[in-house]
């Protein structure tokens, strides 16, 4: 595939934090993946090795900085100097899930903010644009100084809802809390149904934070979205407070599943139908569950890569 008339061939890469879903992308744009020689050096230290000749190509790495995420991050960042120093015409790291970017601002004295730390970081190793998806904190994109695509699998998760089959005089969009309503009210607007919200309010200092629900689940199929599962704590509270409140069914739905520290005993024993989560981060066999659905984004990556490459517009992919 060629862009401006053919004066830049397209080339995707991938380092070791998600291959299959780089392997996805290819093969929707029909190009094979780039031969690249990733490895550790006896001490530990990241060892790059480009094995093909990039100069004057659109240079695409796929890369989400998932766990390990200091290991994977510094991956990226080893091949984006690689790469640099390789000539190509541009270079895009492709970052489907960005790490640390719950680290976006000083909610406390003294603390770094470090997402900004990796967008800088990024750019000094030679990015000349970033595409993410479901960036935990949109702003996140402000921290950059060069061209940042930001995608949504809302309609690739809205999708999958609807295969599901509920009627939507049953269904309930639960927010797990305040600060996830725009996002629970945008899935409602697409999906029908009603509306609920986990209201949580400290009483004092001293006091444990109290739960209560705002809306009616009763009878009802309860369907929980956002950006990620990591612990699932958040998701577990609010399907407790459901099943207090006599709902028939759970479904949670996000588009990063870290699923860590045993997140996926803690839902499966909360009661959950399934969980539906996006591959852009690799699910692990071990946490593999049949209640686990993955949901590709690789067509949506490989659209907005194709629109990039060849100077289209994407806006039409940011709908969320």
């Amino acid at each position: 595939m060629t862009g401006n008339g053919g004066t830049h061939k397209l080339k995707i890469f991938s380092g070791r934090a998600n291959k299959p879903l780089a392997e996805g992308i290819a093969k929707h744009l029909g190009v094979p993946l780039g031969n690249i020689n990733l490895g550790s050096f006896p001490d530990g230290e990241t060892m790059v090795r480009i094995d093909e000749d990039v100069r004057g190509r659109d240079v695409f790495l796929v890369q989400p900085t998932c766990p390990p995420v200091n290991q994977h991050l510094m991956e990226l960042l080893t091949m984006l100097d690689a790469f640099k120093r390789a000539s190509p015409a541009r270079i895009t790291a492709v970052i489907p899930y960005y790490g640390y970017a719950r680290q976006d601002r000083k909610d406390t004295g003294r603390v770094p903010i470090t997402a900004k730390l990796v967008a800088d970081l990024l750019t000094t190793a030679g990015a000349h644009r970033v595409l993410c998806l479901d960036l935990h904190a949109a702003q996140i994109q402000g921290f950059f100084n060069i061209p940042v695509d930001h995608l949504y699998a809302s309609n690739e998760i809205t999708a999958h809802v609807r295969s599901l089959g509920i009627p939507a005089n049953e269904l309930v969009v639960l927010s797990t809390d305040e600060g996830n309503v725009k996002k629970a009210l945008k899935y409602q607007g697409r999906l029908g149904g009603q509306i609920a919200v986990v209201d949580k309010r400290r009483a004092s200092a001293t006091e444990t934070t109290a739960a209560h629900l705002i809306g009616d689940v009763e009878g009802k199929t309860v369907v929980l979205f956002d950006d990620m599962i990591s612990t699932g704590s958040s998701m577990v509270k609010a399907i407790e407070i459901a099943r207090k409140h006599r709902c028939k069914k759970v479904y949670a739905c996000a588009t990063h599943g870290l699923l860590v520290d045993k997140a996926v005993n803690r839902l499966r024993d909360a009661g959950i139908e399934q969980i539906a989560i996006t591959d852009s981060i690799p699910l692990p066999a071990e946490r593999a569950l049949p209640n686990i659905k993955v949901i590709s984004v690789a067509a949506l990556l490989a659209n907005a890569i194709r629109r990039i490459h060849e100077d289209q517009s994407i806006s039409e992919l940011f709908n969320d």
